[in-house]
């Protein structure tokens, strides 16, 4: 007995497999969010901006309301207005994303704080029963956090969603002061950090005693940005960046051709040059490949040609067969 495979339902396995896959990781990506927030900058007054920053600072003027829940108050009006003005264009992974990060953050408040007057207090010193009281290390407690953050919304946004807040703002600020998405962000995230400067960096929002501390958590604020910078700039691109080749021969290569063809399983396009000193016509090779063939190339071509002249640089984003889809068009903007 033959048995037959079905190549559509193998393309649709493949395609469920992805899809799980993907959600998988946006819910990861949500619980390094909030893991990063409750464990790490909460308890600690740091304002790294975004919605959760915000919140934070409500939170220090109304303890009896939850991180988390304050999340929801500014995401779920600003979801709507982006279902409004966007429609289809919104994708149905951040609304997702925008609903699970605030809830798995108000359940890890109920998992690592003893009772309720602490999660109030946010009191390091209950944390976990102590065992990961930072608060003799805010430096530490500013870099994990930005780390834990940074992969988190980097895991979300990689699978084509965002986790809300200043995102949306960003979206409608492009749509509507036509603003770069980033500078949008950035304004919006400014806004959040003024605010904490103001409720924490002047003590309005912290208890007796701790007036001082506040400038000085602003700074560890700062900190915990640039990390969280560094880290989601990272996951999204520096995992995946690729090498792009520029190769320059005086005459063509049959060998270097069936090199990259069949050894590399690479394509390439040859661009006809010109020398500008000498005005003879060369044959310049534009290859793409990722790092770890970058080394292996280069021997190929010093074997091959030894005069050829060969420029390396970083391919941020390369779409195509071979590389990443491209993006879809219900994605958020990335300008």
């Amino acid at each position: 007995m033959q048995l037959k495979l079905n190549p559509s339902a193998i393309k649709d396995s493949v395609t469920d497999l992805r899809w799980w896959s993907s959600m998988g990781q946006i819910v990861l990506g949500c619980l390094l969010v909030a893991i990063a927030f409750v464990i790490f900058i909460n308890p600690y007054d740091m304002v790294p901006g975004g919605v959760y920053g915000l919140a934070l600072v409500l939170h220090n003027l109304f303890p009896s309301i939850q991180v988390g829940t304050f999340g929801y108050m500014f995401d779920v009006p600003l979801i709507l207005t982006a279902l409004l003005i966007f429609g289809g264009k919104f994708g149905g992974r951040t609304i997702f994303a925008s609903f699970v990060t605030p809830g798995l953050m108000n359940l890890l408040d109920y998992l690592v704080y003893p009772n309720q007057a602490a999660i109030e207090a946010l009191d390091p010193t209950l944390l976990l029963n102590g065992y990961v009281d930072l608060s003799s290390h805010l430096m530490l407690a500013a870099i994990i956090g930005g780390c834990f953050s940074g992969v988190g919304v980097g895991l979300v946004i990689r699978n084509n969603a965002a986790t809300g807040g200043t995102d949306i703002t960003g979206m409608l600020l492009h749509k509507f002061a036509k603003m770069k998405f980033a500078n949008g962000v950035l304004l919006s995230d400014a806004f959040v950090v003024l605010c904490g400067l103001i409720v924490i960096g002047f003590g309005v929002g912290l208890p007796d005693g701790k007036e001082g501390q506040g400038l000085l958590l602003s700074l560890y604020s700062a900190v915990c940005i640039f990390v969280n910078a560094k880290i989601l700039g990272y996951t999204i691109d520096g995992a995946s960046r690729d090498k792009l080749l520029y190769i320059i021969c005086d005459q063509h290569s049959e060998a270097m051709r069936e090199y990259i063809l069949h050894e590399l399983n690479r394509g390439g396009t040859y661009i006809k040059a010109q020398g500008l000193y000498t005005r003879n016509d060369k044959e310049m090779i534009f290859l793409v490949v990722n790092r770890k063939e970058v080394r292996n190339v280069q021997h190929k071509i010093k074997e091959f040609d030894p005069r050829a002249f060969v420029v390396v640089t970083d391919a941020y984003d390369t779409f195509g067969e071979g590389f990443k889809p491209f993006p879809q068009e219900d994605g958020m903007p990335t300008e």
